[in-house]
């Protein structure tokens, strides 16, 4: 291990405080285990609900669909049913992996020449021309339709009585709420559903959802349909009509998920499986295949010359993602084989200098924000990774009446320039930040995670992966260990700026290090926020126990039995 490395070991340790008895004393907790079932996610209600779940017989898919329902009640500036959902989903039965796209698409309505008409040169980050179709409740159906067991009124009975009777609201979500009150206040609507006298519910205080919970009922005793064909639709389109919005019926009524094959890349041995665009899944595979030619264990964890190399690659994997990553419904013929094929990673590496930060990367030539994570495995061993979000905090900022949630601002991640694979169009889903993620290992489930947060999704993957991997950490302090982010603003053709962005470290990344990478041409600074989100599950073959990890940086746990 390097010098550098060293020093940012200690300083993490530091930055704790606490020292541990036993294993790593870098680590926040001991790695959770068990035996039948687990579940891990950002808030400790939702974990029970899912662990009930399993004990009353459900699977995992059962298990995560009322995970994610109690997640709507309990955290919703980051998630519900106002926005979308992907998932992978191992089955146990058949040993096959599947994947799930239960995004929205734009309104029919939607058109450029309708923007450029408003004197628009962007879509606009919140209101009610940044919304797409809410995909979330039909994901649910799509998967409780082909692998679960339980019925609606079961899996949503856990959400529906803590909107109704209250829960406690926890510490760093009681922060997301906070900093969106002038937003929520700002919308009649929005203030009644999720201020009390005016103001966000603070840590500790009990806050219940009795609109969000009617809304439960109707599709508890009325299924996907109640959403996208009865009245949930004909309210959203009301609402859409009174206050300058582009939904219509025929929007909801038209809306489908679909059944997507799953994209992979091997890293050292391991099968790492993301799903392919919209999502910015490949940016993971793009970046492990760039990463795995170098020895990252002999650099050091979090040493300057390691964090270089994942920001240059990084930059490289970006570019590609501003100029390629789109519907591939809508744009045939996208180059996601040849991105994520380590042939490619070759060419890009070609421009990598070890010793210099580059400023301005283009896109390779080729053929041609808020957010909730969670994670489930049963006693079978089917597991599911699945990701759930508004984008923003509370979406576009707007809630449809009395129904209880916020509807999402998907719809702003189009371009609207006439060339760009991405670019608005009527019935289309835009690109998505919100990635689930497994690792296979032959040919069995060996870990299931996601790390939560927009642009640092990807990042966030491979600093997670890599931690594992090459660094041999537990699925615990792989989410412990200090993050690194790089920003940097691209041009639709998929050029980084000319100040080659900047780069934000956590306090466990030490003052040399920092020092070693602004030498190189990194603009460098620390931050408390914003390094993302990780839960994750391994499966021990070997043992028949399960490993769960849950980070410090949210609310949640993981919890087995």
């Amino acid at each position: 291990m390097s010098i550098g490395g060293s020093i940012g070991m200690m300083a993490m340790v530091a930055a704790v405080g606490a020292d541990r008895p036993v294993g790593d004393i870098r680590s926040t907790r001991s790695v959770a285990v068990g035996i039948h079932g687990m579940v891990a996610t950002s808030q400790p209600l939702a974990v029970l609900a899912g662990l009930d779940i399993l004990k009353k017989g459900g699977n995992a898919i059962d298990a995560a669909i009322a995970v994610n329902a109690v997640l709507g009640v309990v955290e919703p500036a980051s998630c519900g049913i106002g926005g979308d959902l992907f998932a992978l989903v191992w089955d146990a039965k058949t040993k096959k992996l599947h994947g799930l796209n239960a995004s929205g698409r734009s309104p029919y309505a939607a058109t450029r020449a309708l923007f450029e008409g408003k004197g628009l040169k962007f879509i606009p980050e919140r209101g009610p021309l940044s919304w797409s179709v809410p995909g979330c409740v039909d994901g649910w159906e799509m998967l409780r339709g082909r692998f679960g067991t339980m019925t609606f009124e079961q899996l949503l009975a856990p959400a529906i009585e803590a909107a109704e009777n209250g829960f406690a609201v926890t510490e760093v979500i009681a922060g997301e709420w906070r900093g969106a009150e002038s937003l929520l206040s700002d919308s009649p609507d929005a203030a009644r559903t999720f201020l009390k006298d005016g103001r966000a519910p603070r840590a500790g205080e009990v806050f219940s959802n009795l609109f969000l919970a009617r809304t439960y009922r109707l599709i508890a005793d009325r299924g996907r349909d109640a959403f996208y064909k009865g009245d949930v639709a004909r309210r959203i389109v009301a609402f859409s009509e009174a206050n300058g919005g582009l939904f219509t019926r025929r929007d909801f009524e038209e809306h489908a998920s679909s059944w997507i094959e799953p994209v992979g890349t091997n890293y050292r041995g391991y099968d790492v499986w993301e799903l392919p665009p919209n999502g910015q899944g490949i940016a993971v595979l793009q970046m492990l295949n760039l990463l795995e030619p170098f020895d990252l264990k002999g650099m050091g964890h979090n040493s300057a010359e390691h964090l270089h190399l994942f920001i240059e690659a990084k930059k490289l994997v970006y570019a590609d993602r501003a100029r390629y990553y789109a519907d591939p419904e809508v744009e045939k013929g996208l180059p996601i084989a040849e991105l994520i094929s380590k042939e490619y990673a070759r060419k890009r590496l070609t421009l990598f200098n070890p010793e210099q930060a580059a400023r301005r990367v283009s896109a390779g030539e080729v053929s041609r924000a808020d957010t909730v994570y969670l994670t489930v495995v049963d006693k079978d061993r089917n597991v599911v990774s699945l990701i759930q979000s508004n984008y923003f905090g509370f979406g576009s900022g707007l809630v449809p009446g009395d129904l209880g949630f916020a509807l999402q601002n998907r719809g702003c991640l189009f371009a609207l320039d006439a060339n760009h694979p991405n670019r608005l169009e009527p019935h289309k889903r835009p690109f998505q930040t919100i990635i689930p993620a497994m690792v296979t290992r032959d040919g069995r489930p060996w870990l299931s995670f996601g790390v939560m947060g927009g642009d640092m999704q990807p990042q966030g993957h491979v600093q997670v992966l890599c931690n594992m991997i090459d660094f041999g950490m537990n699925v615990q302090e792989a989410g412990d260990a200090a993050r690194v982010q790089h920003h940097g603003s691209s041009t639709p053709t998929g050029e980084v700026m000319t100040d080659g962005g900047r780069v934000t470290v956590e306090s466990g990344v030490s003052d040399p290090v920092v020092a070693a990478l602004r030498a190189r041409g990194h603009r460098v600074s620390r931050a408390r926020s914003g390094f993302g989100g990780y839960q994750g599950i391994r499966i021990d073959w070997e043992n028949g126990v399960l490993l769960g990890g849950s980070e410090p940086r949210k609310d949640g746990c993981a919890m087995g039995y």
